[in-house]
């Protein structure tokens, strides 16, 4: 690889970077040039080399033996204008509830690594105009990040509302027109918004039929994540900052992470106002709320001791995979409490007993390292402040689970709690802790 070439693509993202945050104005006139030899082999380091290959059969190994013969034509193809991102190779995977079926779309590898470039080149455009709100998908910003600003939303001001909103199949209902059009506002260059066209319209294979996709971001794909927040940018951010808040009454604010958000109000009045005006805004754009998933409730301060003075429990609201619940502090004082959503807990409690019991056939010692690595995986999601009981509850739940598989393999290999918790002490697991500490006192 030439090194003096991976600078200069370092250094013309950062300039990129740099030019739309000095000028909000600006328009992009040259693009297609970086997708050039040196960032599709960047790009090709960087994805997963042990994900499933796409319609083409090829995988990342494969691929790799002829890496720089297979890259200049590759980018002989694009600057001919002959390269054409192949369908998406739909299959569909069991959910963690272990009924229901999800879509998982699979590029081939060739269109993972075009996608890795461009979205690379979208990143270092987008980064300075999105939101401060805005927290899914985007570099040095995580799921904590927007739990502990929801938590500070509530805990610092007079928040009485909440609007647990969520978009109904926003992936798949991305209007293609106007993702086109609010590219536009940023970028000129023809060639390289006639590639993410091609990608759009690139079709999916399912089952051995091909499909059209006349809406939605490519399935699967690695530049969708950046599409889906450019899209969400401009329908719902920007709206919402510019114009919503101007002509609500008393304090309000919004979180999103991807398509799922939460807009904490003041006053219950302009909650419900909120809720249709969001509900027209959404329907400009081809999407809808989901009416089984968004919700307003009265939460905040005051939420409990109004519920019970109706004999009714206060109502909690779920985000990110928690439960937001009305909770007091030892002195009395209102806090925000947050617990594993019962449904999540559930789904990876089944999923931890579906690979237990796969593994009943090896040697303990050969899987006893990966079942420390899926509890340290769980604690470091999970373990944030007020969910200690969670993710103890989740570690004495493996515990038993671990035991019982044990024991299924066979009767000269039964183990007895008590051998079992020797053997904990030899060969420790780790044990639960608050990895996240959110609490804003």
């Amino acid at each position: 690889m030439n090194t003096e070439s991976e600078f200069n693509m370092e250094t013309k993202l950062r300039l990129i970077t740099k030019h739309v945050t000095e000028n909000i104005d600006i328009k992009l006139t040259s693009l297609a040039h970086l997708l050039n030899y040196n960032s599709l082999w960047e790009s090709f380091y960087m994805l997963n080399k042990n994900k499933a290959s796409g319609i083409d059969e090829v995988t990342w190994v494969q691929y790799k033996e002829n890496l720089s013969e297979n890259l200049k034509d590759l980018v002989k193809r694009m600057k001919s204008g002959s390269y054409k991102p192949q369908p998406v190779r739909r299959t569909l995977i069991t959910k963690s509830d272990g009924r229901r079926k999800r879509p998982l779309g699979i590029p081939a590898l060739e269109d993972k690594i075009v996608q890795k470039a461009m979205a690379r080149i979208l990143n270092a455009i987008y980064e300075p105009i999105f939101m401060d709100f805005s927290y899914g998908f985007r570099p040095e910003r995580s799921c904590h990040d927007a739990l502990d600003k929801v938590d500070k939303d509530i805990m610092k001001n007079p928040v009485n509302h909440v609007i647990d909103a969520d978009i109904k199949g926003f992936f798949d209902n991305v209007d293609h027109d106007w993702l086109m059009k609010m590219l536009k506002e940023k970028i000129v260059d023809k060639n390289f918004l006639r590639l993410i066209g091609k990608f759009l319209k690139a079709g999916v294979i399912a089952e051995g039929k091909y499909y059209e996709t006349e809406v939605g971001t490519p399935q699967g794909g690695v530049v969708s994540p950046i599409l889906a927040n450019v899209y969400l940018h401009y329908a719902l951010d920007l709206w919402f900052d510019r114009k919503l808040k101007r002509h609500i009454k008393g304090y309000i604010s919004m979180v999103r992470y991807a398509d799922d958000f939460v807009i904490v109000v003041q006053y219950k009045k302009e909650a419900t106002r909120i809720r249709n005006k969001l509900e027209k805004r959404l329907e400009k754009f081809e999407l809808e709320l989901s009416a089984k998933k968004t919700r307003t409730i009265e939460f905040g301060r005051y939420a409990k001791e109004n519920a019970e003075k109706k004999g009714k429990k206060p109502d909690s609201f779920d985000f990110l995979g928690f439960t937001h619940y009305c909770d007091k502090t030892r002195r009395g004082y209102f806090k925000v409490g947050r617990k594993t959503k019962t449904k999540k807990f559930m789904q990876k409690i089944k999923a931890m007993n579906k690979w237990l019991k796969a593994q009943r056939t090896n040697k303990l010692k050969d899987w006893w390292r990966k079942l420390a690595s899926k509890l340290r995986g769980h604690y470091e999601y999970y373990g944030i402040s007020g969910n200690f009981q969670g993710i103890r509850k989740f570690y004495f739940q493996t515990l038993k689970l671990t035991l019982k598989w044990i024991n299924r393999r066979s009767q000269k290999r039964s183990m007895t709690l008590e051998q079992f918790y020797r053997y904990l002490e030899k060969y420790e697991l780790p044990k639960p802790t608050i990895r996240h500490k959110l609490y804003t006192l």
